[in-house]
């Protein structure tokens, strides 16, 4: 669909209420238009009816215009420049970027992505291990993970087998 009509159902359902609906709708264009910062700026409006400011400080991270607390909440939950590369889910270089502010902005947290990976980064190749949500995903945390889970299996056999032997 293209992203006129798209974004005239958006319209559509926030004046019918469907936020939710709204919302999945924008995170769709994101994804197909990642360098329009009028659907990240419609997204950021959205995250603010949910009342949540860090992920509307994401959408807005590259508007000059953004609010400086929900800024703030971005790069807290974001915390280094490769988290908040990677949230920002942008695609190509920054000359694609619509404003002077906004290639600036990409800009700066491409190089200190890059400084803090050790080599260079862009933005098609993104730091991946780390969840959307700006949490590192490691094979420790699996392997934790299912060590706990082979151990509550363990216990319940155990507690099944003495149930069993206690009717017996």
């Amino acid at each position: 669909m293209p992203l006129r009509d798209t974004l005239a159902r958006v319209d559509a359902d926030l004046a019918a209420g469907r936020i939710p609906v709204a919302r999945q709708r924008l995170r769709g264009l994101v994804s197909s238009f990642p360098n329009d910062l009028t659907v990240r700026r419609r997204l950021a409006e959205v995250y603010r009816l949910y009342g949540e400011p860090a992920e509307a400080g994401r959408w807005m991270y590259l508007e000059r215009d953004r609010c400086e607390a929900e800024t703030s909440a971005f790069e807290a939950r974001y915390r280094t420049a490769p988290q908040r590369m990677r949230a920002l889910a942008w695609h190509g270089p920054e000359s694609l970027a619509q404003t002077a502010f906004a290639r600036e902005q990409l800009a700066a947290v491409r190089a200190a992505s890059s400084k803090a990976q050790g080599h260079p980064v862009d933005w098609d190749t993104a730091p991946s291990g780390w969840k959307e949500d700006g949490r590192q995903r490691s094979v420790a945390g699996l392997l934790a993970g299912a060590g706990c889970l082979v151990a509550v299996l363990a216990f319940l056999a155990i507690w099944v087998r003495g149930l069993v032997a206690l009717f017996d």
